[in-house]
């Protein structure tokens, strides 16, 4: 960030590696689908020698996406680590999925950073998922920079641009957002578009020049100096309010000429501390060029106004039995306390864990102790053990570059750690340690599926757990109910990529199927029934009757059984027999198959014989009397209802309150959630909100979150239940 050249020639071919923690930056880019973060990366890779030319996502030759699912789909789908050196500093360059299904893989870029780099195409603007990143990384106080990408597109104006990223992002104080350069353009071509060839440093007023392919350094000339002039008095005022020497506005108003030297250290500072959010410009490098626009002023940003880990608190840390801990201080030789942001599967060198340590020195060979993560509602199960650490290694695209070991600080690359999954810590065997975990959005889309053919059946369980144990967006359910096997995601993006890796990782084919919701039966008013099972066929015959009064309880009742018999008309040891068989019916249905609940069944006489009569009859006449009680009445299908709470802009309540209308929706309430976001509570049935992700995210551009959560069961209106009964007997 001196606005001098830097010209270190990077390590192609081995892995960076850090002796010491101020040695490190660990920073994740940030930005809608399409912005140009995975181009940004190959372009730094380029610029710190680390590639000899930058590859395409096209044709999954770059560095970030190289996974088959990627180059398939032209996007990222996972988070990468791209580690690169610029002037003897390792940087850790996390790239992540800009699309909002993986959101998970954002989180765990996040998790592991301590700085975040904002990527805004300036043909696109900043979208609405990015805003809300932006809060949550200022509600934590993590260093922020912006950069603008696509400034070759036609529509294309880095000046607008910069604007809008100063009112949208820096809210209150829009001069917290302010630009380090600005492009210099060249001569405009027959479309009337001019191609931008350089920056103008605002602090160092020097015109950086990259128009040869390689960065090269002037003097401005008299026509270049007026452009920037108000762009960087307004930038010295946003570095000198930000300043911890009160003196020094009142110094620049008197007319005093700051010192270059002493702005930059105050930038730096600002920046570090998440108090001042620079704006640069870059674009990837031309064919046979070394260096693309502004990837030198962007490695000299993160190397010199980003934090270093020792500068970032820790997350807080237990021992797994909940007892506290001594916060952890980024110290090399202190207890290790490691997390497991990514697991993923190679190929060739089988189960990898992408780790963070937070503390002490991971090494190869070493026995450390795993800590569970408590996921259990997601499929994922408890566990402390010990495991032993396989080789450590740094990614490198499709490459794992040999790690000696790894410090406070870094990153890496773990093989072979059978029981880890994403969100575990990793701690030394004696002293063990569990952190705190990150927060997790709730996969809200069910897709229901089954084994394509008796092979995948076999081998569907194993596939089904080592995929959660990546993902902790996603959730595993065995529906006792709907007896369904049901992957909970977070899209259909996600869905797509979840079973296209089941099948080419772990060779299982599956079938989706039509989720179905688990449905209630009750009764729709009082009626009687008599159980009669009698059977005599030679030899032992089978005689029981059995005659009760059914009557509807309120909601969330369950089953009531009482005995009302006198005289012995039903043999003591025979009741019990009847209330199993009427409870093993209600459990099977009545009308449309599924459980019967909140019912008062009363036992009131009955018959028996003294040689034919047992446990078995009675069962089985309880069973009938319970059927032949339901044939004399109405009976109601229950649906459950979801307690459903909604958070978007001000500017998409209506559209949400006439969707949520339409999908039978109750809203019970809304309240002002932050500045222009409304909270939207409201009771919705289950049935009408299956795919209700994915519509919230189109009718609020991805700018709406929901949550959800049971609430009742309640009977479903005359008409739906009449279909759903049809659909049944049907056996659709």
């Amino acid at each position: 960030m001196s606005e001098k050249s830097s010209t270190h020639p990077g390590a192609a071919g081995r892995a960076p590696a850090a002796d010491r923690p101020a040695a490190l930056r660990n920073v994740v880019l940030v930005g809608h689908s399409g912005s140009g973060k995975t181009t940004l990366v190959e372009a730094l890779a380029l610029a710190s020698g680390a590639v000899n030319r930058a590859g395409r996502v096209e044709d999954g030759g770059s560095l970030s996406d190289y996974d088959e699912i990627e180059h398939r789909q032209q996007r990222s789908v996972q988070l990468s680590l791209v580690p690169v050196d610029w002037g003897g500093i390792k940087i850790n360059l996390l790239d992540t999925p800009g699309y909002a299904d993986f959101v998970g893989e954002l989180r765990a870029g996040l998790r592991a950073a301590d700085a975040a780099l904002f990527v805004v195409s300036a043909a696109d603007g900043v979208a609405g998922p990015t805003r809300m990143v932006w809060d949550e990384c200022a509600a934590v106080g993590m260093p922020r920079a912006l950069v603008v990408t696509h400034l070759e597109a036609a529509r294309a104006d880095f000046d607008e641009m910069t604007r809008r990223c100063a009112v949208t992002l820096g809210g209150e104080d829009p001069d917290a957002v302010l630009p380090l350069y600005l492009p210099l353009y060249g001569t405009p071509g027959a479309d009337g578009h001019a191609p931008v060839e350089g920056l103008i440093g605002l602090l160092s007023q020097r015109v950086f020049d990259y128009s040869s392919g390689t960065r090269s350094e002037r003097a401005p000339t008299e026509d270049e100096l007026p452009l920037i002039e108000a762009a960087r008095n307004r930038l010295i005022e946003g570095i000198i309010a930000e300043s911890e020497d009160e003196t020094l506005m009142d110094r620049y108003l008197a007319g005093e000429e700051i010192d270059v030297k002493t702005l930059i250290g105050d930038l730096e500072t600002a920046v570090a501390r998440g108090a001042f959010h620079p704006v640069l410009a870059a674009a990837p490098a031309s064919d046979g060029a070394k260096q693309g626009l502004g990837t030198v002023e962007l490695l000299e940003l993160i190397t010199g106004g980003f934090p270093t880990p020792a500068e970032r608190e820790a997350p807080a840390v237990t021992s797994p039995d909940g007892s506290p801990r001594p916060s952890l201080g980024c110290d090399p030789e202190g207890p290790l306390a490691a997390e497991v942001v990514k697991t993923s599967s190679d190929p060739y060198v089988g189960r990898l864990s992408l780790v963070r340590v937070f503390s002490g020195t991971l090494r190869p060979d070493e026995t450390v102790h795993v800590s569970g993560h408590g996921l259990t509602d997601r499929g994922h199960e408890d566990h402390d053990v010990d495991e032993r650490v396989g080789a450590l290694s740094a990614p490198f695209g499709k490459q794992q570059r040999p790690l000696p070991q790894a410090i406070a600080g870094d990153l890496a690359c773990v093989a072979k750690l059978t029981r880890a999954e994403t969100g575990d810590t990793l701690s030394g065997k004696d002293g063990p340690l569990l952190m705190e975990p990150w927060a997790m959005p709730d996969p809200l889309l069910p897709v229901a599926i089954r084994a394509h053919s008796k092979a995948d059946e076999d081998k569907l369980s194993q596939g089904l757990a080592r995929l959660v144990a990546e993902d902790p967006t996603m959730r595993l359910e065995h529906n006792q109910d709907t007896r369904q096997v049901v992957l909970w995601c977070m899209g259909e993006a996600h869905a797509d990529v979840a079973l296209e890796r089941l099948r080419s990782r772990y060779g299982v084919q599956v079938d989706t199927v039509d989720h179905r919701v688990a449905l209630r039966e009750t009764f729709g008013g009082p009626a009687a029934g008599r159980g009669r099972h009698v059977k005599q066929s030679g030899g032992h015959g089978q005689f029981a009757i059995c005659e009760i009064q059914v009557e509807p309880l309120p909601g969330g009742s369950g089953i009531e059984f009482v005995d009302k018999v006198v005289g012995g008309a039903v043999p003591r040891q025979f009741i019990p027999s009847v209330e199993k068989g009427v409870r093993a019916q209600a459990a099977r249905g009545i009308a449309a198959g599924h459980p019967l609940v909140d019912i008062r069944v009363t036992l009131l006489d009955g018959k028996s014989h003294s040689v034919d009569s047992s446990d078995a009859a009675f069962q089985t006449a309880g069973g009938l009397a319970l059927r032949e009680a339901a044939a004399q009445i109405t009976v109601d299908l229950l649906e459950p209802v979801a307690d459903v709470s909604v958070l978007v802009p001000d500017e998409y309540v209506g559209q949400v309150l006439s969707d949520l209308s339409g999908r039978r929706g109750r809203v019970v309430g809304t309240e002002q959630s932050g500045a222009g976001r409304t909270l939207i509570r409201s009771e919705v049935p289950e049935i009408e909100i299956g795919r209700y992700a994915v519509d919230l995210r189109s009718l609020s551009h991805g700018t709406g979150r929901f949550s959800r959560g049971y609430l009742r069961h309640e009977p479903m209106p005359g008409q739906l239940a009449a279909k759903m009964r049809e659909q049944a007997e049907n056996g659709a």
